[in-house]
């Protein structure tokens, strides 16, 4: 018979890794798991560390100690473009596009980082930037794009590069209130099509509740709730740590 209880190995795995500069302990011994096709929030108030975390596992900085796991291969000591290749890709919370290339050419360009490394065919191109509503802009510099548009550029020029893992680093952030809904669209056509594990830090709320399954929540360098949003976001240090009045802000124009 066939044992059904036997688990997979989770896509992206952190194992007790911490981060410090100096004196400084950006965080501590966070251990997390992504498995594939699915989403996981990660919240904090500033200077939690959720950025630093992004940029550890992606390869940016290397963690002070532990280990990163790609479907259990340890990847800690590869370089940030060696997990790129590996299909571990990040955007950020301003847009990296190339700022005198028009749309088109940073579709191209990004494309030259994906797995089959080949030139954009004209279907997929315009399949894409009707997506992003990004079509009549086709021939625009990216610097003299709208900052949304500019963002959903940065956003379409990682999903090109096919990735297997999105670290996604504040998406939503600088978007006005109708443009945040691209975001649902771009996680969900993700793992749609690409089949890629989602790791999204966001501060939006809203957003957060309806993409995420499954949050934690990062408060002075440590982890302090994991679950989903209606367990975390009831917990009473959850709510003193991050839903007090500061969180009320952000969730009050998201």
């Amino acid at each position: 018979m066939t044992d059904t209880s036997a688990k997979t190995t989770p896509l992206l795995q952190t194992h007790k890794i911490s981060k410090q500069f100096g004196g400084n302990k950006v965080f501590n011994e966070i251990s997390i798991s992504l498995d594939k096709g699915k989403v996981l929030g990660v919240i904090g108030p500033n200077g939690a560390g959720k950025t630093t975390l992004i940029n550890v596992i992606s390869g940016q900085l290397q963690p002070t100690s532990g280990e990163i796991l790609l479907e259990g291969r340890n990847v800690t000591p590869a370089s940030f473009h060696a997990r790129s290749a590996m299909g571990l890709v990040r955007t950020f919370q301003q847009t990296k596009a190339f700022k005198t290339a028009t749309v088109l050419e940073n579709l191209q360009r990004a494309q030259l980082f994906s797995k089959k490394g080949m030139a954009l065919d004209a279907p997929y191109v315009t399949a894409l930037l009707d997506f992003a509503g990004l079509a009549s802009r086709m021939d625009q510099v990216a610097d003299t794009l709208p900052y949304g548009m500019q963002k959903m550029l940065g956003l379409m020029m990682a999903f090109v590069t096919e990735p297997r893992i999105l670290l996604l680093d504040e998406p939503a952030a600088g978007l006005e209130k109708d443009e945040r809904f691209f975001i649902d669209r771009y996680v969900e056509a993700a793992m749609r099509e690409l089949g890629c594990g989602v790791l999204l830090v966001e501060h939006d709320m809203e957003l957060v509740k309806r993409l995420c399954p499954r949050i934690c929540v990062l408060d002075g360098g440590k982890l302090i709730a994991e679950g989903t949003p209606a367990e975390v976001l009831s917990r009473r240090d959850v709510i003193e740590a991050y839903l007090g009045s500061a969180a009320d802000e952000e969730v009050s124009h998201a």
